[in-house]
């Protein structure tokens, strides 16, 4: 039997152009930096990934919000997946509804 595995990762943050529809829509993007740590236990993956995101917070909180348009990148977050980190998130684009 194969256990399942989940992977916390680091990525940068960023946005991008969706597209013009309804004004002009953003979504949020991420290129992987870094897997941390592999584990077993989905539970456990995801209190190191909030604390690891409650870290970040503090330590960015003076840099400019992903959402400012003078945003020059230097945001990041950490987040679980089942198996492997993917490069980049989201891994198709998406499109407006």
């Amino acid at each position: 039997m194969t256990r399942r595995r989940f992977v916390v990762a680091f990525y940068e943050i960023d946005r991008a152009y969706g597209g013009p529809e309804e004004g002009g829509w953003w979504f949020d993007t991420g290129q992987l930096v870094r897997a941390h740590r592999v584990f077993l236990d989905e539970a456990k993956a995801e209190a190191v990934c909030r604390r690891a995101n409650r870290i970040l917070r503090h330590i960015q909180r003076n840099l400019r919000s992903v959402g400012s348009v003078i945003y020059d990148g230097g945001r990041y977050s950490a987040d679980v997946f089942p198996d492997t980190a993917p490069p980049f998130f989201p891994a198709t684009r998406p499109h407006f509804e």
